[in-house]
C-alpha cells in the first residue's frame, strides 16, 4: 500500500512539473534573464495582488482573498490561483470540518516575495498621492505595510497592541520586541490603543507621519495610550 502512495505522488509531482512547464512555454518572454523568467511566473494582471492578500491573511479561503480583490473575476481568481499552486508559490489543502473548504496560503517560495512586496510598495507609495477617490480600499492592507516599513522603537518594553479600525474592516498591531506584527480582524480583547476613521488618513498617521490632531480634523479618532504611537518607527532605509 505504502509503495502504491509513492507512486501516486510520484505521478502527481510529474503532472504537477509539466503544468509548470506548459504554463511557462506559454507565457515566457523566452530570456536567459533572472527577471524574464520571475515574471514569467508573477507578471500576470493580479497575480501579486493575490499574493498580497495571503502574505497579510496567512491561510485564507477562496472567499476571503476574492473579497480582498475588488474588481476581479471570480473565474480569473480560480484560474490564477491554480497557476500559482502549480508553479509552487501558493499551497492549497483541504481543512476539516467545521471549516470544510479549501485554504490557501504561501509557500516557502512564495513567502520569499515578502522583499518583493517591500520594494514595489516603497517604489508605488509616491503615486498614491495622485490616487483617484473613487479607487477601491481595504483596512487591512495597512497591516502589511506595517510589518514592512514599521519597527518598534521600544523594543525592551513589554509588547502592545494598536487596533486600527476603518469602515472596512479592522487589523491588530502588535508591536514588541523590536519589530510590528499585523493581524486581520479584532485579535485583542483589550488593545492598548484604537485608532479610528477612514482608511487613507489612517494610513497616512501610521506610515507618513502624519499629526494625529491634523487627522482628527479629518475624521481619525484616537482612544488609549498616546504612547502605543510613539512605539512606532520607520524601518531602516524605508
Amino acid at each position: 500500500m505504502g509503495r502504491v502512495i509513492e507512486q501516486v505522488d510520484k505521478v502527481k509531482f510529474i503532472d504537477k512539473k509539466i503544468k509548470c512547464c506548459i504554463i511557462r512555454a506559454m507565457r515566457s518572454y523566452g530570456q536567459f534573464c533572472a527577471l524574464a523568467k520571475a515574471l514569467d511566473l508573477i507578471g500576470d494582471r493580479w497575480t501579486l495582488l493575490i499574493v498580497r492578500e495571503l502574505m497579510a491573511r496567512g491561510r485564507a479561503r477562496y472567499t476571503e482573498i476574492r473579497a480582498g480583490l475588488p474588481g476581479i473575476a471570480s473565474n480569473l481568481l480560480a484560474e490564477r490561483l491554480r497557476e500559482l499552486e502549480i508553479t509552487g508559490i501558493v499551497e492549497r489543502e483541504e481543512a476539516p470540518p467545521p471549516v470544510a473548504t479549501a485554504l490557501y496560503s504561501l509557500t516557502v517560495r512564495g513567502q520569499a516575495l515578502r522583499p518583493v512586496l517591500r520594494e514595489l510598495g516603497r517604489w508605488g507609495a509616491p503615486l498614491l498621492a495622485e490616487a483617484s477617490s473613487s479607487d477601491e480600499i481595504r483596512g487591512h492592507w495597512i497591516g502589511l505595510p506595517a510589518e514592512l516599513f514599521l519597527l518598534d522603537k521600544a523594543p525592551k518594553r513589554p509588547p502592545v497592541t494598536l487596533e486600527i479600525r476603518t469602515a472596512e474592516d479592522a487589523v491588530t498591531l502588535h508591536i514588541g520586541k523590536g519589530a510590528v506584527r499585523s493581524a486581520i480582524g479584532s485579535d485583542a480583547a483589550a488593545p492598548d490603543a484604537i485608532l479610528a476613521g477612514p482608511a487613507p488618513e489612517v494610513a497616512r498617521v501610521l506610515l507618513a507621519n502624519e499629526p494625529l490632531a491634523r487627522a482628527r480634523r479629518r475624521g481619525v479618532t484616537f482612544k488609549g495610550d498616546l504612547n502605543v504611537l510613539s512605539r512606532l518607527g520607520r524601518a531602516g532605509g524605508s
